[in-house]
């Protein structure tokens, strides 16, 4: 049997159709009219094409309303020059968008339940996302609840956020969406600059001049800053600034009240050099405040293994899966939620794309990433463990890592599955931890022991020989020890 497709010629003949509203209303078949009240402009079509094309006019002439008795639809809120494209492309498959129509149609097919031209303005827009337009796009897409273009628009802003911060569209934000940019810990920008914008944001909201100097502000205008920065000056990180930043800062006198006593506090230790005191009081203060002052902006969301600005962009940079990085969160926390893997497993099953990383006493740090996650669902798994309890979840994007240890000093490694072990990326095995590989590294079902097999699945650094002992202890320093100190695991 030879299949045909003439699929161009169809597009072609169905936009014919579509587009000969002139001829006689017989021979085209036309038995649905959408009227345009802006400018009083009517498109005949079919309602067989709008039911195909649009969950919206499938509801519509499936519950037999009064525009599917009269056979038309008056539509207010948009243009012929919107609605032309819209109705050719359901007819058609083609359209063309640009930066003067993408967010118009993309508003129409959101309302009228157009998914696959949906996807293609939000693809259009991300790739065009400008400091011009983010904030409103952001604004749209979170009222539209289309979360990829939402999150695309958070994280350009985040990444972005150095130069974003000396444009007037800064100065736009809503405070919540400000307070949520600076809630996470992806700003690579001078901590100090973040904290003026802060005061030209509460200066512009308050329609305060932004070129009167902060000092010579009156009492009343530093108290209504004060008030208004309130919310948003919580997720500044002063623990960054230089001492010199720091007391600029206060004799500025622009700090709200709660965090003033704390911030003197951490001053005059500074002042006084005492490492241990200084540490102790800053564990103190993470522990009591809900604010995010004496937190570093660089580790991992919530992670108490991951606080290294290094650290954190060499996870970033193996992951290479921006949406997934952006969105993740800690899910599970051995200190926190026990060293239980049925516990673990609870939490960490059925998460899909999964991160874990791995404290040991010995200050080792090392994990793994999958793609696919822990599931219990064994159409992912290895076809010849299907029928069994255990099995390996096969994900050629699968990588175990090291990140530091403080016996060698070793440079952070990335380690790839091998190309013929990517049936056996990871193991699922309800009584035990995680385990990633063969038992390239495995976690015993009370999480403080760990079992190294390395080399089995995942590549071995260069010189090191599988099966020797320098294999098997070069992720956790030991193996078949309890040595576990942390584990956490992320997921969206």
């Amino acid at each position: 049997m030879i299949k045909y497709s003439n699929l161009e010629k169809l597009s072609n003949d169905l936009k014919n159709l579509f587009q000969n509203q002139n001829k006689n209303e017989k021979e085209s078949y036309f038995d649905f009219e959408i009227i345009c009240e802006q400018n009083k402009t009517s498109f005949k079509t079919h309602k067989s094409i709008l039911s195909s094309r649009s969950q919206y006019f499938k509801s519509l002439f499936k519950s037999k309303m009064k525009e599917y008795q009269e056979n038309k639809l008056i539509l207010k809120d948009v243009s012929s020059s919107i609605l032309f494209p819209i109705l050719n492309y359901l007819y058609s498959g083609k359209i063309k968008i640009n930066s003067e129509n993408a967010i118009q149609i993309l508003i129409f097919s959101s309302k009228y339940l157009i998914d696959d031209l949906i996807k293609i303005c939000s693809n259009f827009i991300k790739k065009n996302l400008q400091f011009e337009n983010v904030v409103d796009i952001l604004k749209l897409s979170e009222s539209m609840n289309l979360n990829q273009l939402f999150d695309s628009s958070y994280q350009f802003i985040s990444e972005n956020f150095e130069e974003f911060i000396k444009t007037p569209f800064f100065l736009e934000l809503e405070e919540n969406r400000l307070n949520s940019i600076l809630s996470n810990n992806f700003i690579d920008t001078d901590e100090f600059e973040i904290f003026e914008s802060i005061i030209k944001w509460g200066k512009h909201k308050l329609n305060i001049n932004q070129e009167k100097d902060n000092q010579k502000l009156n009492k009343e205008e530093k108290e209504k800053i004060q008030d208004q920065i309130l919310n948003v000056i919580e997720k500044i990180r002063f623990i960054h600034f230089s001492q010199e930043e720091l007391e600029y800062t206060l004799k500025e006198d622009l700090i709200p009240n709660q965090y003033l006593r704390e911030l003197v506090h951490f001053l005059l230790l500074r002042n006084k050099e005492n490492e241990n005191e200084l540490e102790e009081f800053i564990e103190k203060e993470n522990q009591i405040q809900n604010s995010f002052i004496f937190k570093p902006r660089f580790g991992l969301n919530f992670s108490e293994i991951i606080q290294e600005k290094e650290d954190f962009k060499k996870i970033k940079e193996w992951i290479n899966d921006n949406e997934f990085f952006y969105r993740m969160g800690l899910g599970f926390s051995a200190e926190r939620d026990g060293f239980n893997s049925f516990e673990w497993h609870k939490k960490c099953d059925e998460k899909g794309k999964t991160l874990v990383i791995i404290k040991t006493k010995d200050n080792f740090i090392f994990g793994g990433f999958t793609s696919v996650g822990f599931t219990t669902d064994k159409s992912k798994w290895r076809k010849e463990n299907r029928e069994d309890e255990d099995g390996y979840i096969p994900d050629p994007n699968a990588f175990i890592f090291s990140l530091r240890n403080d016996k060698d000093n070793r440079v952070p490694v990335k380690f790839p599955i091998k190309k013929d072990e990517e049936e056996n990326a990871i193991f699922y095995q309800k009584i035990s931890g995680p385990n990633f590989g063969n038992r390239d590294f495995y976690l015993f079902p009370n999480l403080y022991k760990i079992d190294s097999n390395f080399g089995s699945t995942y590549k071995l650094p260069y010189g090191i020989k599988y099966g020797t002992k320098k294999a098997k202890s070069y992720l956790a320093g030991s193996y078949d020890k309890l040595i576990v100190d942390e584990l956490e695991t992320f997921f969206i």
